[in-house]
């Protein structure tokens, strides 16, 4: 299914409607939404030690943390999506900033590790204010503006996720990891309010019912392949629970697709799947989600081993953290710029040169990552690479499919690159696992396979790159 003639590819609902609405403080609400949910993606990753002994649990415990987050955001994100075409992308996004809200007030309470959880979950579920957004954006805003806002949308949840890196050493060391959660809070409400108070509702919709049987076989599909990723280094990824768990996702996944196929309102639509720029665009979102968190685990380790080891570099935690500053400010350049990129080149380039970026970003440290500046070199590559291909990807979602299933498209990719995320870090820290000394050190080498093996995964972007639809395609 591709876009014709007649049917645009983005909004230019505003002028037809004769609506007046203030684009640049839209953009800022559902920035600041996005921002605060990538965010605690990544927050609370580098505090869960100092979070396990606060709660007087083991950090295997606490890591449950991530999981819950994980879990929520997968399963949430394409019914939510799906639910927002259906009655309005507005009223779900209130909603989604609702739970959000209330979860990180529930996590900045938490006085155990169970409520804690459950803050996280509610927190996850606003996976969706991703393809909300980026809805929202291609009925709202002039064709031209599009592709532009949507680079930086889809950039900010990369930026975000490297903030939280970042920020969560000096949060930590200098307040608690209770303030992990206060300080985001903030910047949820300023987007609850702005969305109440300053957005019409979405004029593009597709009534329909929604696919409870669909939502139930993927909710035990995702949750069943996520947690067997997500655990499986503590089980054993050869034990019983890890196996089954693997197993019964792909079955429930085939299951799903069957069922799809066969209801006349899916929960998603799975002839989508068949076009080549929507396709290309969930490896393309798959392989980054992989490559980011891969960046976010091997870098601040190796940055924090002793430098007696003759490898590591001897910084604390926010020392390490500033190091992916690099990252996060080529983000900020580079999103925005894929999508002067798409509407001049189409998604293909951007998404090309990411995947180049990206492998090159893995090949320096591979190679060699004995002194500071290879690490920098590489922080730089990876977020130029990031910013150009996560934005590339949404644009040509948006260019693949009809208005009114943006959100359902969009929330695929993002499972996508969530399960990238959850299969990077579970793929890494395996690595580091298994290559440690009986003091729990991590070997050089660790790191070196670790660089190898993520420039081997980012390969694919570029191949998936390589088969998307060329600007001739695309007219």
């Amino acid at each position: 299914m591709s876009l014709t003639a007649q049917e645009p590819r983005t909004g230019s609902v505003p002028a037809v409607a004769g609506r007046k609405i203030n684009s640049t403080l839209l953009v800022i609400y559902l920035s600041l939404g996005g921002l605060s949910f990538a965010v605690l993606q990544s927050l609370v990753a580098p505090a869960l030690a100092t979070i396990g002994h606060d709660l007087g649990v083991s950090t295997g415990d606490a890591a449950w943390v991530l999981t819950a987050y994980l879990l929520s955001a997968a399963v949430m994100t394409p019914i939510l999506g799906r639910l927002g075409d259906m009655v309005g992308k507005r009223r779900i996004l209130i909603i989604v900033l609702a739970l959000l809200l209330v979860g990180t007030l529930l996590a900045a309470l938490a006085p155990n590790l169970g409520v804690l959880i459950v803050a996280r979950a509610l927190q996850g579920a606003a996976g969706a204010i991703m393809p909300l957004s980026i809805g929202i954006v291609r009925d709202e805003l002039p064709r031209e503006k599009v592709g532009v806002t949507i680079g930086l949308l889809s950039a900010i949840f990369g930026i975000g996720a490297g903030v939280g890196i970042v920020a969560a050493g000096p949060i930590v060391e200098n307040l608690s990891w209770h303030w992990l959660f206060w300080l985001p809070l903030v910047l949820i409400v300023i987007a609850l309010l702005g969305v109440i108070f300053g957005m019409p509702e979405s004029p593009v919709k597709t009534p329909g019912r929604l696919d409870v049987v669909g939502a139930a076989i993927l909710t035990v599909a995702l949750v069943s392949l996520l947690l067997a990723i997500s655990e499986g280094a503590n089980w054993g990824w050869d034990s019983g629970e890890t196996l089954s768990l693997l197993a019964l996702g792909v079955v429930a996944l085939v299951v799903f697709v069957f069922v799809e196929l066969r209801v006349k309102e899916p929960l998603i639509d799975m002839r989508l799947m068949k076009v080549r720029g929507v396709w290309t665009a969930h490896v393309v979102a798959l392989v980054f989600g992989f490559a980011m968190f891969g960046t976010f685990v091997l870098v601040p380790t190796l940055l924090q081993l002793p430098s007696m080891t003759g490898y590591g570099f001897g910084k604390n935690v926010s020392e390490a953290g500033l190091f992916l500053l690099p990252t996060v400010l080529m983000m900020v350049v580079f999103g925005p710029l894929a999508g002067m990129m798409v509407r001049k080149f189409g998604p293909k380039t951007p998404m090309l040169l990411g995947g180049i970026f990206v492998t090159l970003a893995f090949l320096l440290p591979a190679v060699s990552h004995g002194q500071i500046w290879q690490i920098v070199v590489s922080g730089v590559l990876t977020g130029a690479g990031i910013g150009l291909a996560l934005a590339a990807t949404s644009n040509a979602i948006i260019e693949s499919v009809p208005a009114q299933q943006t959100g359902e498209a969009i929330g695929v990719n993002t499972i996508a690159r969530t399960i990238g995320s959850s299969v990077g870090t579970a793929v890494i820290a395996a690595l580091i696992s298994t290559n440690s000394s009986p003091e729990g050190l991590p070997s050089d080498d660790a790191f070196t396979i670790g660089f190898w093996v993520c420039a081997g995964v980012a390969v694919l972007a570029i191949l998936g790159a390589l088969a998307a639809p060329s600007v001739r395609s695309r007219r």
